[in-house]
């Protein structure tokens, strides 16, 4: 993984020391609020509901033992003893005080993390596939492009006051694990005759006006990949509407131009700013590169794994679940829900976090990732590990078996913490996750992802869940609208709306009757709810969740 050079720690040592003076001016008068608004968003630093939040970027999802060992001291020592993280690869700290923020800063970059750009109308924390490196199906790890990008997107002269925010993402594979289509720009890194280049998407986004990403490009090699990206964000950046803020994202600069005119603008920027590029930028790419070199993987026996799976229901329940095939046939990637049931989804507590740290440096090369869908990935696992690794996550409330099931809910924090936030999503996926355990139907449903939002913002991805849900205020009271058949992988789709929506006591209830009528519909049980809704369409989901609805009214 990247290790931050000289220039990387002095440049955040400078950027933490002028925070730390803002802080001081904000806490003894010299700054108002309003004056103080943009130089804390520049940090990372929101005002949420009943505090400070910090929101600290995992660039591309990867961590060290030794960075989230990090993690777990902030949250003990400046927060409430836990920390949430994201669907963007992101940490946050719900309640830090304001005086501390600035040491919370220094002890990130001691580590080599920070705050930067987790926040504010700039280039956001770029995400990646969370299996990067790992992944069997990977045409090449996404991760150095990432952190090139990363690199060149930071504290950028033209990029800090852009329209809106922005967001990028990146995959190396045909199977789509980082949603790339729901991003201002998805790249997909593809092979071409034996050359490695990036597939470019422009004017994916979720919130009030959800849109998939339109191709700009099939292939872009990467010696002009950053000139390329300066282009688009360029062309964005002095076309982008700012004069409502809601229309201000990059996909409705595309929706309203049209595609094809966005690329010819694209391309004629890119054909002014290509000559500047002199190959610096390849060059820092081949030691970036260099730092993601696999690791010196070990071959072992099963070491009892086989004898365990035989014999241990809730393990081979765990590894059916939980664990996903590796490029080496001796090794696995390990999923460490962060969903137990009734739990909030993405919360870890610092001994969570401890014992992660712990599983990574001891048996798994010293590596985790944090997945877009809030939960932990150790991606170099070798087998003959996987009964010990699951010893030690079971006597620490991380073993649960559900990853791809009803539980594993991406939710936002909602009206819990955030101020833009019109209804409350922990509840709602608190309350799913214990019916459905309950009903001991999990496993027989099979794969199907709910996503909930508690605002239209949609930082849940709603509109991307099989099964979506979002949490809206009807004068004064709460309200939840059901969207079916969204997607966000390769075939992404975005959710059809149901109808009219359900009462914060009846959203339960209504889920409850969605999936008694897909395992009614489906065609056995290898069909999947998003196959059988793609096959059978609304209607049958919809009368099962009015009229029945009716039916008990009644």
């Amino acid at each position: 993984m990247y290790r931050y050079s000289e220039f990387d720690t002095a440049f955040l040592a400078e950027r933490n020391a002028q925070f730390r003076a803002q802080v001081e001016r904000r806490i003894d008068g010299s700054l108002t609020e309003d004056e103080f608004k943009p130089l804390r968003l520049m940090n990372g630093l929101y005002l949420q509901l009943h505090a400070y939040m910090l929101r600290v970027a995992i660039p591309y999802g990867t961590l060290n033992g030794a960075q989230m060992r990090q993690l777990a001291l902030l949250a003990e020592k400046w927060d409430k003893g836990y920390g949430h993280f994201t669907t963007r690869q992101n940490i946050q700290y719900n309640w830090p005080k304001l005086r501390d923020v600035p040491d919370m800063l220094d002890a990130l970059a001691e580590v080599g993390l920070h705050a930067i750009q987790t926040s504010g109308n700039t280039i956001r924390n770029v995400t990646a596939d969370h299996f990067a490196g790992a992944a069997a199906d990977e045409v090449a790890d996404p991760r150095p492009v990432a952190e090139l990008i990363r690199q060149w997107s930071t504290d950028h002269p033209e990029f800090q006051f852009m329209p809106r925010k922005f967001k990028i993402a990146i995959t190396g594979s045909d199977n789509d694990r980082a949603v790339i289509k729901a991003h201002d720009i998805g790249l997909q890194l593809v092979d071409r005759n034996g050359e490695i280049g990036a597939r470019v998407l422009v004017g994916g986004g979720l919130g009030r006006t959800p849109m998939l990403g339109k191709e700009l490009s099939p292939f872009v090699a990467l010696s002009d990949l950053l000139p390329y990206l300066e282009a688009t964000v360029s062309v964005w950046n002095q076309i982008g509407r700012r004069d409502n803020k809601y229309k201000a994202r990059i996909k409705i600069t595309v929706h309203e131009l049209g595609i094809d005119e966005i690329r010819d603008r694209v391309e004629a920027r890119f054909a002014e700013i290509r000559p500047e590029f002199t190959g610096a930028d390849m060059a820092l790419l081949e030691e970036i590169r260099a730092q993601f070199a696999p690791p010196r993987f070990v071959q072992n026996g099963q070491n009892g794994f086989e004898s365990m799976y035989k014999t241990d229901n809730l393990f081979r329940s765990w590894v059916d679940t939980n664990v996903t095939p590796h490029k080496r046939d001796d090794h696995a990637i390990v999923t460490i829900s962060l969903k137990a049931h009734g739990a909030t989804p993405g919360d870890a507590t610092a001994e969570q976090m401890r014992v992660m740290a712990e599983l990574a440096e001891t048996y798994a090369y010293d590596e985790l990732r944090i997945s877009h869908e809030q939960n932990v990935i150790l991606p170099h696992v070798p087998r003959a590990h996987l009964p010990t690794i699951y010893r030690e996550l079971k006597e620490h409330g991380l073993s649960t078996a559900n990853i791809g099931l009803i539980s594993d809910i991406i939710a936002c924090p909602g009206m819990d913490y955030c101020a833009l936030a019109t209804a409350r999503s922990i509840p709602v996926a608190q309350q799913i996750a214990t019916r459905f355990e309950e009903l001991k139907l999990e496993h027989d449903i099979g794969h199907l992802k709910i996503k909930i939002s508690g605002c239209i913002n949609a930082c849940g991805h709603h509109h991307v869940g099989h099964i979506g849900i979002l949490g809206l205020d009807r004068a004064g009271v709460e309200n939840y609208q059901i969207t079916l058949g969204g997607d966000g992988t390769e075939t992404a789709s975005l959710g059809e709306r149901t109808g009219p929506g359900f009462a914060y006591d009846q959203i339960v209830p209504a889920i409850e009757r969605l999936v008694y009528a897909y395992l009614d519909l489906r065609e056995g049980p290898a069909e999947t709810f998003l196959e059988t809704y793609r096959r059978v369409g609304m209607n049958p989901f919809k009368s099962a969740l009015y009229e029945e609805e009716r039916a008990d009214a009644a």
